[in-house]
């Protein structure tokens, strides 16, 4: 008999009643079944065991036996008969204990090693002896095929719903279930205004994270529907996150699909669940067109195309991207002619200025090679530019006329938002001011919580509506006469307009990723260029490879020659004037000074003007005074009374005189009968 496996041993120890139902509905509408639990007490007392040491465990009730890792009445079970605690356990089916095989031969193990029995409603068992443990094992496998043909009938049922497109899941916000069972807009017209502008916003931007920069320089607001809680259902307005944007364009159901499987749920090795994003060419089943939507599917499909494109730039291949703030004109958009791989972009200082090269190294990157070619980008994106204003001018006048569109469309959208926003706040001070209003007077404790609420309402309507005020100012004087009139000026002014150092680099490259696919790169004696256009046509253009920079430091020939003919009658200083007059300028543009030309005289071994006029026999001071015998201030003196003639002079006034041959000095003569020097022609007398 069962009874006769229960021995004193047993009787020492505590027993222990585990009681568990899978769902709180389960416990509130199934209380048979719990009553046939909390009974297995009886059959304990029956057994051998006193009404105080038998212990029941019901911390689970409402929790799934799955899994033992959100049950914490399993665990103190377990932890109770690993230390020796327990003489039996009890429950009345092998389903209560657990449903997972791994927990509950968990558990056999420990009542097979610490001798502790187990009850159900069929008998007890000992763990201990192989018959026993078998059944025990059969039961366990049996609970767990049990849950999982019942996962499975429940399955099966939601998927021929899906398959269908009738099942029912939680609608997005903006979306709402009708009464007869259909998914609509949402009445809210604020909520359907907020939803439009994020896909006309992400239309014109092409960039999730611009959408969400507009959203909080204009001051707007993105709803949020609870889903949990005690206010479930309700609106919760504040500013967007860029994830929050991103669920909104990636959620097909917006574009009027019903589609399923975009999830996967997994368990992980600690008990717990995951959910995973399925591919897209994964999911399981995706029914266009089943309700109404904010957009059509085919723009659904190009958001998706220019979000894989924008999420290319951190990838692992890291592609196009979005456009970004460097001047790179081309950037995503080059391929290298050599290998066919995509160049990247680096930037450099020249002339205090940033400018782009193209590099391809994806062989150094990705197998440790060498760079393939690196191209000067100022020379392509030049070439390029003005191709790009070819093209455009025959279509600057329908261009025109649609920014004019788009700029008057986005103020309308913005205004409207704002406005609904303003309205709503307005509702919500009213139905504050009437709940105070029917409050009872003497009830102070609810009267004043009631008229801080509505003074909070009041104050924040009188912001919004501030707010509103304000921006619409600055918008109307945005869309003045005067800047349609400059507007619809866009047809002639084109390439000044592009070429205007206040246009944002990122809008440049929006206009080229529209009018071109790609640019295939080869530099070879000439960089050539194979522009490949969006509608299928190319374009080639040749272009000059920019001179190194040691022939752009060289000086010109024809400069080296006029500084050696101006050095027979200019100083170097004399000589950086006339070069600045003449119009002469460095490799970088700036104008000669006395450094440069003693740089070109010593760079090109061109002989200096003293050295010139030492040859053509002009004396220093020091050999003039020599010659006559007289001091260096007489030198002076004479070259002040015209006797001499100073030809040269440095800043500490020494300098070379000029003696003419056929003329000789006499000294002056001091005294009472003093005589100044003369200088006389050298006579020569005529052969006798």
């Amino acid at each position: 008999m069962p009874e006769l496996k229960v021995t004193a041993d047993h009787l020492k120890r505590d027993a222990y009643l585990y009681v568990r139902q899978s769902t709180l509905r389960q416990v509130a509408e199934h209380g048979e079944s719990t009553q046939r639990q909390y009974a297995l007490r009886e059959r304990a007392i029956v057994a051998g065991w006193p009404t105080e040491r038998i212990h029941v465990i019901d911390r689970d009730l409402g929790k799934s036996g799955s899994s033992s890792t959100a049950r914490d009445g399993f665990q103190q079970l377990v932890s109770e008969v690993a230390l020796g605690k327990a003489g039996i356990v009890m429950g009345l089916e092998v389903s209560r204990l657990a449903r997972n095989s791994a927990d509950w031969h968990r558990l056999i193990e420990l009542c097979a090693l610490t001798a502790t029995l187990i009850l159900d409603e069929d008998g007890i068992y000992d763990p201990a002896g192989f018959n026993d443990r078998l059944l025990l094992g059969l039961k366990g496998t049996m609970s767990e095929a049990e849950l999982h043909i019942l996962k499975a009938r429940m399955r099966g049922g939601q998927l021929n719903k899906a398959r269908r497109g009738e099942l029912e899941m939680g609608p997005p916000v903006g979306l709402v279930y009708r009464t007869d069972g259909t998914i609509g807009l949402d009445p809210d017209a604020q909520v359907q205004s907020a939803i439009r502008l994020v896909f006309e916003m992400f239309e014109r931007t092409g960039s999730a994270v611009q959408t969400v920069r507009f959203f909080r320089e204009q001051g707007l607001q993105f709803p949020r529907r609870l889903r949990t809680g005690a206010n479930k259902g309700d609106l919760l307005w504040a500013s967007p996150q860029h994830s929050r944007i991103l669920q909104v364009l990636h959620n097909p159901r917006y574009a009027g699909a019903f589609v399923y499987g975009r999830t996967r749920t997994r368990h992980r090795p600690d008990g717990g669940v995951s959910v995973v994003k399925v591919a897209r060419a994964d999911w399981q089943f995706v029914m266009p067109g089943m309700h109404q939507g904010y957009i059509d599917w085919e723009r659904f499909e190009a958001n998706q195309r220019r979000l894989a494109d924008n999420a290319g730039a951190f990838g692992g291949e890291r592609l196009s991207g979005p456009a970004r703030e460097g001047p790179a004109l081309l950037q995503g958009r080059v391929l290298c002619g050599l290998c066919g791989e995509r160049m990247g972009v680096r930037y450099s200082r020249e002339h205090s200025s940033t400018v782009p090269i193209y590099v391809c190294q994806e062989s150094a990157v990705r197998r440790a090679g060498k760079i393939c070619q690196t191209v000067p980008g100022k020379i392509v994106d030049a070439a390029v530019a003005t191709l790009m204003i070819e093209m455009m001018t025959p279509m600057t006048l329908a261009v025109s006329l649609e920014v004019q569109r788009e700029l008057e469309m986005r103020a309308h959208e913005t205004d409207t938002a704002r406005r609904q926003h303003v309205e709503r706040l307005r509702y919500d001070a009213e139905l504050a001011r009437r709940r105070y209003m029917k409050v009872d007077p003497d009830n102070r404790l609810v009267a004043d919580s009631l008229e801080a609420e509505w003074n909070d309402k009041l104050r924040r309507h009188a912001e919004a509506a501030k707010d509103y005020e304000r921006r619409s100012k600055q918008q109307a004087a945005t869309l003045s006469a005067a800047a349609r009139q400059r507007i619809l000026g866009l047809a002639e002014q084109l390439p000044q307009i592009w070429n205007d150092a206040r246009v944002d680099f990122r809008e440049r490259k929006r206009i080229v990723r529209l009018l071109l696919d790609d640019v295939t790169l080869i530099k070879a004696q000439n960089i050539t260029a194979h522009v490949r256009l969006s509608g299928g046509a190319t374009r080639t253009l040749k272009l000059e490879r920019p001179l190194p920079i040691a022939q752009l430091r060289k000086f010109k020939p024809e400069l080296v020659a006029t500084v050696d003919r101006l050095l027979d009658q200019h100083c170097d200083r004399e000589i950086a004037d006339i070069l600045n007059r003449d119009g002469w300028r460095t490799w970088e543009g700036k104008p000669f000074s006395l450094k440069k030309v003693a740089f070109i005289r010593g760079a090109y071994k061109l002989a200096s003007r003293y050295d010139r006029l030492r040859r053509r026999g002009m004396l220093t001071t020091h050999e003039v005074a020599t010659r006559f015998g007289i001091a260096k201030t007489t030198v002076y003196e004479w070259g002040r009374q015209g006797l001499i003639r100073k030809y040269y002079a440095d800043s500490l006034n020494r300098g070379l005189w000029q003696i003419a041959s056929e003329t000789t000095i006499l000294k002056g003569r001091g005294g009472r009968r003093s005589s100044p020097p003369q200088a006389t022609p050298i006579t020569t007398q005529p052969p006798e």
